[in-house]
């Protein structure tokens, strides 16, 4: 399984990649994808949404089971990714590449209280 050590994920499942221009860009993990199944459904938030840190911000549903994706930090909707809503699979076949939205950070510095990727490794570890 791959957990990128570029990125920042929440316990969760979720993983988070700092943009150049201030933004986060938000998506669910590879591990969230193996335990969800096939994707084949997916609901994102509305651009200019408002968001508090662990609060529920999108939908995405399998053959198996419906999952929350929460918001990793506080912040404003910038953008969504139609193309995973138009074609969800496209999360199980790269959930890294298939992001789902980007946010402004309300507080820049919210980034660093994410988890590292070693931290997000033990947390799957010891869930199996």
């Amino acid at each position: 399984m791959s957990i990128p050590a570029d990125l920042k994920y929440t316990r969760s499942h979720e993983w988070v990649r700092a943009e150049a221009d201030g933004t986060v860009t938000i998506g669910i993990t590879e591990h969230a994808q193996e335990l969800l199944g096939d994707l084949v459904f997916i609901e994102l938030p509305a651009i200019g949404r408002v968001l508090a840190a662990a609060q529920e911000a999108a939908v995405v549903e399998s053959v198996k089971a419906a999952a929350d994706v929460y918001a990793p930090l506080a912040g404003t909707v910038v953008e969504t990714n139609q193309a995973v809503v138009d074609a969800p699979e496209t999360v199980n076949q790269d959930a890294y590449a298939g992001w789902l939205f980007r946010m402004r950070p309300a507080t820049a510095g919210d980034l660093d209280a994410l988890l590292d990727a070693t931290a997000y490794q033990e947390i799957v570890d010891a869930a199996a």
